[in-house]
């Protein structure tokens, strides 16, 4: 912020400031002639950022001061809106006829007007600040004499009308992309022209594009970034080994999934005298994507790879994600390593982080490693009998670790995640439940290890560094988390991670075991980036951070780098001051670009569900309830992990009242009540592919015998 933007916000946040015109601040300031024009335009930017708001009479205060929020507009595909503010704090509900011609994604200045129920606030919108889409991605539909874009953006809400002059043939039902060239206003519709065909909307690569754009995700790699792979080596150079630690020697291996092609961590270990050596060689990806240059402007601006159930969207080229950076076996690669020692109690003793050159000896699956751990298959254990001892020795460690983790109070979800399976051409073959067994358990342990390790090194420093923070859920949470779980007869008394850990132990194996997962997760926050350590609320870790997929996120990119500064003795007060600096937007960006690839995995997955259910409308199927809302109940079906919604309207028998607290809709007369975690026998009325949405009743109205039992009573 500049000095005089900053001296011209002290002054307006002092109690007595009343609004003033542009004169009235030159004069105030004591702006002499030859700095006016300059004074203008500060006062001008300030304004277009929404940090000053001007009124009527030309004078200008801050929005906070006039009852003005400025935020961002978050629409709702029902019409509606809420303003989010910059500066925290409450939303504001915005009603369709107040939204003023501005758009979702819209930075805006609200006014707040009054309250709705239970104190919320609802207001207007008055003055666009910056318009958040230019390009929209839409379905086109021919309207009489011009053409209409159904943008795929529910929450966009507007039609962009589209003049004949500009549809470039486009024909009913094409997935387009428009730009808009007049904006919406209180009394006009917004208009645009077709800039790109992207085909039929049921092609697998268009609905991946469709959703790629609607969360700002890009799909293609510029040409420029490009040309600039062209002049990576696609092998180790002899020159590029020198000084570093020489690990070819050593028994390592990969341990993926099995379609997994970019290999980012390989794992070696030894048993000593008083425990064990584990070292975790993580690509080197820094070695090759040097700070400043076009891959890695663009690394930063995707930082993170974004994983749909048929494809992978890379943060990196493939010439470095699958090819140099990938820790294929039996080639050399140029790695990160962290060295690890550990008592036989699998507690950390040492610890060394060092460049390295490993060969890795295997590629192995988690499902094959499972299979050798159990020995289920003989010829696999003759195939891989040279490495059958090592895997036994780190599942050994992996367990010890695990104890360990739970005795310091690390939450362990134990929710089941579905696996999309898709056939050649696309389509959805069927919805599996996701195994994670003894082998993913083995990774997952090390990993943690490790990036518990990388972030201890500086915390312990007291240096600057990006960390994986988890911060505690609010009281307010914790509160109806307590008031949840006494319904079934569960004491919970706060008291950190372990408190939590507590009820999940005793629920294990019982009915209620998902259930309470469920609710728990959603009372926890959502853990980020930050350059502020406060610490991993869900691990119980005092220090965390990202260091071991530098080829899918940019943060462990960013961690390497700080190493590399720390093992080189490079981290000077100079580069401390720079990093200090950085860091906080770094943690901002990484951490929103995060959010958006997660939304995007979400709604792909979405989509896939509802394509796969579309031709089971009229069946029914045994499911549970997995939200209770003010409008329904969400249920899973049991068979496919797929979840549909009950709308509140459906159930005919009386009027039914939301108890958030309880997660419940209790029938008013009846006292009929529908809790989150029952069972629930369901039909299918209908698969919306384009909300995304499965529409259920309970398979009693549908049938009818819950109307027949009613009238029979009324006889």
């Amino acid at each position: 912020m500049e000095e005089s933007q900053k001296k011209i916000l002290d002054l307006m946040k002092e109690s007595a400031y009343k609004p003033m015109s542009f004169q009235e601040l030159v004069h105030l300031f004591d702006v002499k002639k030859d700095k006016r024009d300059r004074f203008k335009r500060v006062v001008k930017d300030m304004v277009s950022e929404g940090t000053l708001v001007k009124i009527r009479g030309g004078r200008y205060g801050l929005p906070s001061k006039m009852n003005l929020v400025t935020g961002e507009l978050i629409c709702h595909p029902d019409g509606f809106g809420f303003v989010r503010p910059e500066e925290g704090g409450e939303d504001i509900f915005i009603n369709q006829r107040r939204l003023a011609g501005a758009m979702h994604g819209d930075s805006v200045v609200a006014r707040v007007e009054g309250f709705k129920d239970r104190g919320k606030r609802e207001g207007k919108v008055i003055r666009i600040v910056k318009r958040a889409h230019k390009v929209i991605t839409g379905r086109f539909e021919r309207g009489k004499g011009f053409g209409v874009v159904v943008p795929s953006d529910e929450r966009i809400l507007e039609r962009i009308v589209i003049p004949p002059r500009e549809t470039r043939g486009a024909v009913e039902g094409t997935i387009v992309t428009v730009e808009i060239t007049r904006w919406p206003g209180p009394d006009t519709v917004p208009a645009g022209k077709i800039l790109e065909l992207l085909g039929d909307p049921d092609d697998p690569d268009v609905e991946a594009e469709v959703i790629l754009k609607k969360f700002g995700l890009p799909n293609r790699f510029p040409a420029a970034v490009v040309h600039e792979v062209k002049g990576i080596p696609t092998a180790v150079l002899e020159k590029e080994i020198e000084g570093r630690v020489d690990l070819r020697d050593k028994t390592t291996i990969t341990i993926d999934g099995e379609t997994a092609r970019d290999f980012d961590d390989a794992v070696s270990i030894d048993r000593t005298g008083h425990g064990y050596r584990l070292r975790v060689s993580i690509a080197d990806v820094s070695h090759y994507v040097k700070e400043g240059t076009g891959v890695d402007t663009e690394a930063y601006a995707r930082s993170t790879s974004v994983y749909f159930p048929d494809r992978c969207v890379p943060m990196l080229p493939e010439a470095l994600s699958n090819g140099i950076c990938s820790l294929n076996p039996d080639v050399e690669r140029l790695t990160m390593t962290a060295e690890l020692e550990f008592d036989s109690g699998g507690h950390v003793t040492k610890k060394r982080f060092y460049e390295s050159v490993i060969k890795s000896a295997e590629r192995m699956t988690y499902t094959n490693v499972k299979k050798l751990l159990h020995n289920e298959d003989p010829a696999l254990t003759i195939r891989y009998s040279g490495i059958l001892d090592d895997l036994r020795l780190m599942a050994e460690l992996a367990e010890k670790l695990t104890e360990g983790r739970k005795e310091a109070g690390s939450i362990d979800f134990d929710l089941p995640e579905p696996q999309i399976i898709i056939d050649i051409e696309g389509n959805v073959e069927d919805i599996v439940r996701s195994e994670r067994n003894v082998a993913h358990r083995l990774i997952e342990e090390f990993m943690l290890a490790v990036n518990k390790a990388v972030a201890e090194e500086f915390s312990h420093r007291d240096l600057p560094f990006l960390y994986r923070v988890h911060d505690e859920p609010d009281e307010e949470s914790v509160r109806d988390f307590a008031e949840f779980v006494a319904g079934f007869g569960l004491h919970f008394k706060p008291g950190g991670p372990k408190a939590f850990q507590k009820v999940l132990k005793s629920v294990e194996g019982k009915s209620e075991e998902r259930l309470v997962n469920h609710v728990l997760l959603r009372s926890m926050k959502q853990a980020v980036y930050s350059e502020e350590n406060v610490g991993h609320f869900g691990l119980a870790f005092k220090d965390y951070a990202h260091f071991t997929s530098p080829i899918r996120r940019y943060p462990d990119l960013i961690v390497h780098r700080l190493l590399k500064l720390l093992i080189h003795g490079k981290y000077t007060r100079e580069v401390r001051d720079r990093v200090e600096t950085l860091l906080p937007e770094m943690a901002g960006h990484t951490s929103a670009r995060e959010r958006k690839a997660m939304e995007a995995e979400r709604e792909i997955a979405d989509l896939k569900k509802c394509q796969f259910m579309r031709d089971k409308a009229g069946e029914s199927f045994e499911g549970f309830i997995t939200g209770v809302t003010s409008f329904g109940l969400f249920v899973e079906l049991k068979d496919y992990f797929v979840e549909g919604l009950i709308h509140v309207s459906t159930l005919l028998d009386d009027y039914y009242i939301f108890d958030g607290k309880r997660h419940a809709l209790t029938g008013e007369s009846t006292k009929r009540a529908f809790r989150l975690g029952d069972p629930a026998k369901v039909t299918i009325t209908k698969v919306d592919l384009e909300r995304r949405r499965i529409d259920l009743v309970l398979s009693e109205e549908f049938t009818g015998k819950a109307r027949q039992k009613r009238r029979g009573k009324k006889r």
